[in-house]
């Protein structure tokens, strides 16, 4: 059977405030497309399908077309939550899910009911354990909820884990292609930069080998860099269909293709993403600046090397209308180890010259408004 293995959405991901609705658009788009052309089987997402856990009614829409649309491929659809997603909302839309035809599986629920079994056209079986993110605080509910005992007063978040995927796959055989999709950080992956800091920490990092040999593949979301997992069994984060920060400019949106059957070892190629919006860091003096060619579509960050003056930033804007960051580095002075002058009793203007003069902006004009600035505050103030 043909999979098509994405994650990591972040649908209402914004830049600096600016919307990527339509950007997010035309990558879905071009994920369906590439449903339809590799005729994929099945289509899992797993997790973080917003940015938010309260995502805005544009967000919600454009996430539900993208799913209607995947599952018009022909393809089944498995979709799981993240830990950006607000797991409860989404088991809201359990009803239209299954209306749809696409499995949805929001928060933890009985293990029976994170199995989905399915066949192929050509009659070839399938299974997929599907678990959303689960957070710490509730490792231990999920193993109730399991119905697998109390764990030792030592366990940790990976000891839970572990049972938890032993309990979902034990049923796997060989005659049934055994997938597992899960939204979490499994150790020896590589962080892509836009994560939540807080759950790729090493508390929140399971070892790859509580996937058993059975698995014919392993699907994961969370790390945001596309990237294979030494382990027991074909173990795959396929990484986000865009860059959510300037941390991962230097990514290639994808998706993963995974060919697999019964007893024979997944296959698997990316297929890059070109609808997604390249995110770009230039940085050099103005006059270097002037000279630098740049992705007319790209979300610009512009670092600029030479000492702050008034007007500055505008040009720089004038230069880079697509500019969303721009940052004026600090030309320090070498070897500045000379005791700092006296403050006391110096006024705002002279220790606002001097600050600038320590920091290589020595600049009239923003002197003289600086001058004008407090003047006038110091009039309304003896006004009022």
């Amino acid at each position: 059977m043909r999979i098509l293995h994405t994650s990591d959405w972040h649908v209402g991901v914004t830049m600096k405030g600016r919307s990527r609705l339509d950007e997010q658009r035309a990558v879905f788009k071009q994920i369906v497309d590439t449903a339809k052309a590799e005729a994929v089987d099945l289509v899992i997402v797993a997790g973080d399908l917003f940015d938010t856990a309260s995502p805005s009614s544009d967000a919600q829409k454009l996430l539900t077309a993208a799913l209607s649309a995947l599952r018009d491929s022909g393809a089944e659809v498995v979709v799981i939550a993240g830990n950006h997603d607000n797991g409860k909302a989404l088991e809201a839309l359990r009803g239209w899910a299954h209306a749809a035809g696409i499995h949805l599986r929001g928060s933890l629920g009985k293990a029976k009911d994170h199995i989905i079994t399915g066949t192929t056209k050509d009659g070839e079986k399938w299974r997929v354990a599907a678990l959303p993110f689960i957070a710490q605080r509730h490792a231990v509910r999920a193993a109730e909820l399991f119905e697998l005992g109390a764990a030792g007063a030592e366990a940790n978040y990976a000891d839970h884990l572990r049972r938890l995927v032993a309990a979902l796959t034990q049923d796997f055989g060989a005659d049934t292609v055994n997938l597992f999709t899960g939204h979490l950080t499994v150790v020896g992956g590589k962080v892509g930069g836009g994560e939540r800091e807080v759950h790729t920490v090493a508390d929140y990092a399971v070892p790859a080998a509580i996937f058993p040999p059975t698995t014919s593949y392993v699907a994961l979301g969370h790390l945001h860099k596309a990237q294979a997992i030494v382990g027991p069994c074909p173990i795959r984060y396929s990484g986000g269909p865009l860059a959510v920060d300037f941390g991962e400019e230097d990514h290639t949106p994808s998706v993963a293709i995974v060919e697999v059957s019964a007893g024979v070892p997944a296959k698997v190629r990316t297929v890059p993403l070109t609808a997604a919006v390249p995110l770009k860091t230039v940085r050099g003096t103005l006059e270097q600046l002037a000279k630098t060619e740049v992705d007319e579509r790209a979300w610009l960050r512009v670092f600029v090397t030479e000492p702050a003056r008034a007007g500055l930033r505008g040009e720089v804007a004038d230069l880079f209308p697509g500019a969303v960051q721009i940052h004026i580095d600090p030309v320090l002075r070498s070897g500045d180890d000379k005791p700092r002058e006296r403050r006391s009793g110096r006024s705002p203007g002279e220790l606002f010259t001097t600050y600038l003069t320590e920091h290589g902006h020595d600049d009239p004009a923003v002197t003289e408004l600086f001058a004008r600035l407090y003047e006038d505050t110091q009039t309304v103030a003896e006004e009022a």
